[in-house]
């Protein structure tokens, strides 16, 4: 399998570290807002990533981590009138609910940053102690001129970065470029006990502290956000390898961002899609055919009429299940070859997709008697992306269809033909041929 590496530029042979286990660790929510459709295309793109190296045989370990402390949080929690855990604590069950009803594999772990106070502690201290890191004020501060490698995963150069550019200003820093790994307590902000008085940790050295604790000094992968490149997983590089000696992360993997109307969806920009209003109306297999149907570094912009088609093509794979349902067969190897192919190519889930779209093709032109093993072909093509086929068990689409039909029926009898041929080209939109005869009309897919 190769997957492209943010830090060389280009596709890589995956090898990890131990032939059978692999780490990863993935950046997850602030807890200060309910999930959008943004945070569930990184969310989705761990859960492929996780599912096919357990597909390929790999023992996974999973962390995904929820920063609970931040200054967001802190003014969300201050808009509310409420204690900054009951906000953060509100948002993770959200978080977590949803992530289950789309059918997300859990990770191994979530951990919280409130968690682990004392490992970051600990972790500054080693930066402290080898003059990565100074304390002024009650503030720690990584000094970035002093790591020579910065930048070297998003490829920018010291000289071209300037104060005020998605860095803090701080008069307290020696240098604009500074990074804050531990933030002086403020009026009305929550607090831990340190060795350099009371406050919080930056947000950076949490997700460090928390990966080399659960997975190691050296991970296999880390992903998240391409919004998060710069300069958080630069922080996190810069600070961990200059405690540890050693290289972070192998592979850097980076789902690029879900835009609407060309920007960045996200709360900050009042332009987010809540992924709620979205599963009220689509199904979760739906919204995950939506997110596959684009590679996870392909920018995506948030399009209903696309959503609304994926709604279209997810109705033509049930109703082929459907009626090939009780049929038996072997699967085809050449399809799962193909599948396999398209997946180890920088986990090509587009190409995946398509081949499921292909199978319900031949399948429903297939002689009766092969038609089980374009079924058990697809089901297994399927789980393997993590559609729920469990969430369709109790749809009986027979039944439903008769009815509309018969309910054409007595339109059509009634002189109504305009309501009539509009059923019929709702069907249609599905994939659902009508076609009328003198003892009624019969249904057959496209």
């Amino acid at each position: 399998m190769k997957l492209f590496n943010t830090m060389s530029g280009k596709k890589e042979v995956f090898k990890p570290i131990k032939d059978d286990k692999v780490s990863i660790y993935y950046c997850g929510m602030t807890l200060q807002e309910s999930p959008h459709i943004g945070h569930i295309r990184a969310a989705l793109t761990s859960d492929i990533l996780h599912r096919y190296l357990l597909y390929l045989g790999y023992d996974v370990k999973l962390i995904i981590n929820f920063t609970d402390v931040d200054d967001k949080v802190i003014i969300k929690a201050r808009e509310e009138g409420k204690d900054c855990r009951e906000v953060t604590s509100y948002y993770e069950r959200e978080y977590r609910k949803t992530v289950e009803h789309l059918n997300i594999l859990r990770p191994y772990f979530y951990p919280r940053a409130t968690q682990h106070i004392e490992e970051i502690i600990k972790l500054i201290q080693r930066l402290e102690k080898k003059g990565y890191a100074y304390e002024v004020g009650g503030n720690v501060f990584f000094r970035v001129r002093k790591f020579k490698d910065y930048g070297k995963l998003s490829g920018r150069k010291l000289k071209d970065l300037q104060s005020g550019v998605r860095v803090d200003v701080d008069e307290n820093k020696k240098d604009p470029l500074d990074f804050a790994l531990w933030k002086a307590r403020k009026p009305g902000e929550p607090y831990w006990f340190s060795p350099w008085g009371k406050g919080r940790p930056g947000w950076h050295i949490e997700c460090s502290a928390m990966s080399t604790h659960y997975l190691g000094e050296t991970i296999d992968i880390h992903g998240g956000g391409s919004d998060l490149i710069f300069p958080h997983h630069e922080n996190e590089i810069a600070q961990s390898e200059a405690a540890t000696g050693e290289t972070f992360a192998r592979y850097w993997i980076h789902n690029a961002m879900l835009n609407i109307k060309g920007e960045k969806m996200s709360k900050s920009l009042l332009n987010f899609i809540p992924i709620r209003d979205l599963m009220e109306e689509f199904s979760p297999n739906v919204i995950r055919l939506y997110l596959l149907q684009a590679h996870y570094r392909k920018q995506l912009n948030y399009n209903r009429k696309i959503l609304q088609q994926a709604e279209s093509g997810w109705e033509k794979i049930k109703i082929f299940l459907k009626i090939t349902k009780g049929l038996k067969g072997k699967i085809q190897v050449p399809f799962i070859e193909e599948f396999e192919e398209r997946m180890n190519d920088d986990l090509g889930t587009p190409g995946g997709i398509a081949i499921a779209f292909a199978l319900v093709s031949k399948g429903i032109e297939a002689p009766e008697d092969e038609k089980g093993s374009y079924r058990e072909t697809l089901i297994f093509i399927l789980k393997t992306l993590g559609f729920d086929l469990e969430e369709e068990k109790s749809v009986e689409l027979e039944p439903i269809i008769r009815e509309v039909l018969n309910l054409r029926t007595e339109l059509r009898k009634k002189g109504d033909y305009e309501m009539a041929d509009r059923i019929r080209v709702v069907l249609g939109k599905v994939g659902i041929v009508v076609q009328d005869g003198k003892k009624g009309s019969i249904w057959r897919l496209k």
